[in-house]
């Protein structure tokens, strides 16, 4: 046991010790400033942090006292960058950025066709909030097309402005040919894509086809769009466009084609033909015209049944199937014909 006045003398020892103790500068804080700085600190003095403009703390504790010990207690703060609301969406361009916090800078471009209305970039404030308005990306616009003063080309529209993309059509005065694109574009520049001019185009007088011949055409020179039609001769079929037309180029157009008609090479035969039974011999003595069909009846030997074989007529050729058998005078008295057969089932 201390005597009493030995313990009076540790305790004023102790006193002294503490009475010595101080706290120097506190740690700093990046992006944080404290309310009192000073070089030294009372045991118990108190310091708060406060973020810089910009920057919000986080979890962490803002206010710290001088420790008995001459220390700081551990800090725990962190003041973050302000984040700013993700802007946009800008409609027909878009945004380039690293990061939306504090201090960054995004930039606005515009797609192909479409100018920036408004400003090219925006900084991040110290309030969060985006620098200037969102921009805008319009259409490019292109004033209409310069023709030519005689008034011989011209195009259809009650449009005074025409935005990027769109499209115009030109017509020529008859007889005159539009030569180069019909139709101009407005492009990304503002210009359009280009402009025809409009020129006298004619063809020579147009000639007959091969079983067929001319209506009504005159013998001359034609001028572009005139046209002329044709027709073919008994029993032949047209087959294509049934008149020719003056093209830009000074040419006509593809001319149509005389089909010839078939005959059909069986001597007696029954066919099928348009739905109904016909005998080749009395019946189809002319044959049948190009593009028309006929069907043949085939025996089946072991079903003891009939089929039909359809065989069309190609410009003057018509190929028998090959299950087809042209009978004999003595075998059509003896045999029963395939035409007569019950039809084979399916």
């Amino acid at each position: 046991m201390y005597s009493p006045a030995l313990a009076v003398c540790l305790l004023a020892l102790t006193h002294c010790a503490l009475a010595g103790k101080v706290c120097s500068k506190p740690p700093e804080v990046m992006f944080a400033t404290i309310d009192v700085e000073k070089s030294v600190y009372e045991v118990g003095e108190q310091v708060q942090y406060t973020c810089r403009p910009g920057f919000v703390p986080n979890n962490g504790q803002t206010k710290y006292s001088c420790l008995p010990t001459g220390r700081w207690p551990l800090n725990t703060l962190l003041c973050l960058p302000k984040r700013c609301p993700t802007p946009g969406p800008l409609q027909n361009g878009k945004i380039d950025f690293t990061d939306f916090h504090y201090q960054s800078s995004i930039s606005f471009s515009c797609d192909p066709g479409y100018n920036l209305v408004g400003t090219r970039t925006s900084q991040c404030t110290a309030e969060g909030k985006w620098t200037g308005a969102l921009p805008q990306c319009l259409p490019v616009t292109c004033a209409p097309p310069v023709l030519p003063e005689l008034g011989v080309l011209s195009y259809k529209t009650p449009r005074k402005v025409f935005s990027f993309m769109d499209t115009i059509t030109f017509e020529c005065v008859p007889p005159l040919a539009v030569i180069g694109n019909e139709t101009a574009t407005c492009l990304a520049n503002g210009n359009w894509s280009g402009i025809p001019e409009c020129k006298t185009v004619t063809c020579p007088a147009p000639t007959g086809i091969e079983n067929g011949f001319l209506n009504f055409a005159v013998r001359r020179i034609y001028y572009y769009n005139e046209t002329v039609s044709f027709s073919c001769q008994s029993s032949y079929v047209l087959d294509g466009p049934k008149s020719s037309r003056c093209e830009k180029t000074g040419n006509w157009s593809i001319k149509p084609t005389c089909k010839g008609p078939c005959k059909i090479p069986a001597k007696k035969a029954v066919v099928l033909y348009n739905g109904e039974k016909k005998r080749v011999q009395n019946d189809l003595k002319e044959g049948i015209q190009h593009g028309e069909s006929v069907s043949f009846f085939c025996k089946n030997k072991e079903k003891s049944c009939a089929y039909t074989v359809a065989a069309e007529c190609v410009n003057g050729n018509l190929t028998l199937p090959a299950c087809f058998k042209e009978r004999g005078f003595f075998s059509s008295l003896v045999k029963k014909d395939p035409s007569d057969m019950k039809p084979c089932e399916d």
